[in-house]
């Protein structure tokens, strides 16, 4: 049977008038700012003027990351459109997609088959040009503190000791280490230099976790920018860079009101790295959604143990939210792999190898159960080759932790398919929750670290590189031992070794180094190798996009 693209789907579909999605979601025309006929903005005023009650929120978040996909935007967008369908006022709050990505390996990220947000091709190309504002930001700044050093460098910064770089939104290795200033003294101070992807830079953390332009402004103003001779920071503040970087994002952060296929609201909004940041949409647009809807469905980003840790020990901490439910998606296929079994036998039965790779689950859905007591559910996301004895031991496993499985075929029935889902999250969500963090903003920066490793991560301990302990040891004395920390380790493995599948234990995780995103208002606790600079693979998803003489995109996912 051949199946359409995911943007023949998307293409197929007749979509509303913004303003008609504007109107079931009980937004006034006045707050409403008009990108063409299926996009809009809608004013952050729209949050103090409002006096209707805030509605539940309902998380999304999935299994260690597998080759053999997950599924959690998908989940997110059907669990909307299913809730929709069984009568319930519904928002959902989705990130906005990085172009390193689309041109680069894993292509749009909209959704999938029957769940998706639209217009697919806008979403994944421009958009509102939200990135680009948040990419000039940086570039401003940064180009304001070289100018600072050249012009005199009243504020004494040492060119060695710079920890901001430029950025831009695309998968580009060349750009990871660069040198510039070169050219003689009228061209500027030659030093070591490099770029990160706009989703890696601070201001994307910064914007994502803002609640007002005001507290957008403060947190630029705490951005630390590199060092002075004597070892103190230098901030966004001290260049006098704010007021500008702020103007150039005040558009930026109004959220982007879309819908999916089946004409349910939707915010797409911001969109930081979910390792070296916090991996969530922006706080403005999930408050927004919580504030228009009964139910707001919003995701996190990779595994719970990066997402929805980041999710529930950052996001809500600052932002002031409790979750009502969480919904943990899984496949069949990715539990397979975390058993052992190779991407290419996914499609054969095999217990064995499912029953090796279920406690990966378990360990996620025992994380959002014991240790941040919040009502879970876990989302087997159904593929047609999975058989009903694979399903069968999902269900029984996950029911000796006393939660549900329910079976969720959004990609092929859209919100049909979430009814089943929608229903047990709605029984959910009228259950009392003892919502807790994973650790205390007292405990010092190591004990948070070993926190996280030894709760979140079923880790037994951490070694710290002698270059993180007098960076921490730097960090507490500059009085930033107070905030919360932000884990950058890979997606792939609960542990820092990506090839160590399913549940390990007994491991220890070594950190690096660590640094301060004083703007976002935490600390980056570096283990492995993160990439903040992408690459393209040998063949980029780049090749296979193309546009016709009427205008009309192929080959976006």
């Amino acid at each position: 049977m051949a199946y359409l693209s995911d943007i023949e789907i998307a293409q197929a579909t007749e979509m509303e008038h913004i303003t008609k999605i504007a109107e079931k979601a009980g937004i006034d025309e006045k707050y409403m700012e008009q990108y063409g006929r299926y996009k809009a903005k809608v004013d952050y005023s729209l949050l103090d003027e409002s006096d209707r009650k805030e509605g539940k929120l309902i998380l999304v978040t999935a299994i260690t990351p597998t080759p053999a996909g997950e599924g959690k935007t998908t989940t997110t967008i059907g669990l909307a459109d299913g809730l929709k369908k069984i009568g319930k006022n519904v928002m959902v709050a989705l990130r906005e997609p990085s172009l390193g990505p689309v041109f680069g390996i894993k292509g749009g990220a909209a959704g999938g088959g029957y769940a998706q947000v639209v217009p697919m091709e806008d979403i994944n190309l421009h958009f509102t040009g939200d990135f680009h504002a948040i990419g000039a930001a940086n570039n401003l700044l940064a180009a304001m503190l070289d100018n600072h050093i050249y012009q005199g460098n009243a504020l004494n910064i040492d060119p060695r000791r710079i920890t901001w770089k430029r950025c831009v939104d695309m998968n580009d290795r060349q750009l990871r280490f660069v040198t510039d200033g070169l050219g003689g003294r009228v061209n500027g101070v030659p030093r070591e230099d490099g770029y990160d992807i706009t989703v890696a830079s601070e201001i994307m953390a910064v914007f994502c976790l803002s609640s007002s332009i005001d507290d957008l402004k403060a947190r630029l103003s705490r951005i630390v920018v590199g060092y002075t001779y004597d070892e103190k920071p230098v901030t966004a503040g001290d260049l006098k860079a704010v007021g500008a970087m702020a103007a150039l994002l005040k558009d930026a952060l109004k959220p982007n009101l879309v819908q999916t296929l089946e004409g349910t609201p939707a915010f797409v909004h911001g969109g930081p790295f979910a390792n070296i940041a916090h991996g969530c949409n922006s706080v403005i647009a999930t408050k927004m959604a919580m504030k228009l809807g009964d139910y707001a469905v919003t995701e996190a980003g990779f595994g719970a143990d990066l997402g929805a840790e980041k999710f529930l020990d950052i996001k809500c901490r600052y932002a002031g939210l409790n979750p009502s439910a969480v919904v943990m998606v899984a496949t069949v296929r990715a539990l397979k792999m975390h058993g052992g079994m190779a991407k290419t036998e996914l499609g054969n039965e095999n217990l064995t190898a499912l029953e090796a790779g279920i406690p990966n689950l378990l360990r996620h859905v025992s994380n959002i159960k014991n240790v941040y007591k919040l009502p879970c559910v876990v989302a087997v996301n159904r593929f047609p080759t999975d058989t009903d004895a694979e399903i069968e031991l999902v269900i029984e496993k996950c029911k000796a932790l006393g939660v549900n499985v329910v079976l969720s075929t959004v990609w092929a029935d859209g919100g049909k398919g979430g009814m089943a889902l929608a229903e047990e999250v709605v029984r959910l969500c009228e259950e009392k929750n003892d919502f807790t963090f994973s650790y205390e903003l007292d405990d010092t920066i190591e004990e948070k670290i070993e926190k996280v490793v030894k709760k979140v991560y079923g880790g037994a301990g951490v070694t710290f590189a002698p270059a993180a302990k007098k960076e921490i040891d730097k960090l507490a004395s500059l009085g930033f031992d107070k905030i919360p920390v932000c884990m950058a380790k890979t997606q792939y493995s609960f542990s820092d070794d990506p090839t160590k599948l399913g549940a390990p234990e007994g491991f220890t995780v070594t950190v690096r180094n660590v640094k301060v995103s004083a703007g976002a208002g935490f600390i980056v606790v570096l283990t492995g190798d993160i990439m903040t600079m992408p690459g393209l693979p040998k063949v980029p998803a780049a090749e296979k996009i193309d546009v016709d003489s009427n205008g009309r995109i192929s080959g976006l996912f």
